[in-house]
């Protein structure tokens, strides 16, 4: 972050990311630079995101976003594509430790130079199988449930299927987007919908119209 000059523009595709920035911000030494300098260098190159929150985290920390409408990241890398020559300043990429590699793939295709920097890892919470067998005990068995990212998928669904018993076929799964829905095909869960942008509005539209086909 303390070297603009070095890159193109930012890439972010996770508000995860966004919070390793913050915490690296948090230092009075690094964040009087920032605040003097850093940030308007920054602003003068383009920084892309993939969606409105992780759109909303860049904007607290004074920089503009584009490209958010994209939703995901096979979109993000056409709208990049589209806007970026060959063989420019590589874009900085802070990332997860489980990050796809479509992004990486399609710009690499284009010439387009990135710097993958990880800054987060994914992990089980400690407390995920109570709190799922808390709540199913409390609440019975749901009518939908949400997957929001395919790690998500990874950690859950063992404890779902445990706790639902035969009644998992009564349930309906939603997905944000493409990339969760097709961990959880390949995990072998029925996508009953799947948002058509990763936006609270759009889940809930997919939801409503998945149980009302059920009479839920």
């Amino acid at each position: 972050l303390s070297h603009p000059e070095c890159y193109g523009g930012l890439v972010f595709t996770s508000p995860r990311a966004l919070e390793a920035i913050k915490i690296c911000l948090k230092e009075n030494s690094n964040n009087d630079a920032w605040s003097k300098s850093l940030k308007q260098r920054w602003n003068t190159k383009p920084v892309y995101v993939v969606g409105k929150a992780t759109a909303s985290l860049v904007e607290e920390i004074g920089l503009t976003p584009q490209g958010e409408k994209s939703g995901n990241a096979e979109k993000l890398a056409e709208y990049i594509c589209s806007r970026e020559k060959p063989n420019s300043s590589a874009f900085l990429f802070p990332c997860g430790a489980l990050k796809r590699e479509v992004l990486p793939t399609v710009l690499r295709e284009k010439g387009i130079p990135l710097e993958s920097l990880t800054v987060y890892q994914t992990t089980q919470h400690t407390d995920l199988q109570e709190s799922l067998s808390s709540y199913f005990s409390q609440q019975g068995i749901p009518a939908s449930i949400v997957f929001f990212s395919p790690s998500g998928v990874k950690f859950c669904l063992q404890h779902i299927q445990k706790l639902s018993g035969d009644f998992i076929n009564h349930i309906k799964f939603a997905a944000i987007g493409p990339t969760t829905a097709e961990a959880m095909e390949a995990a072998g869960i029925p996508v009953s919908c799947t948002a058509e942008s990763p936006t609270p509005q759009d889940l809930a539209a997919g939801i409503q119209k998945a149980l009302q086909l059920q009479n839920c």
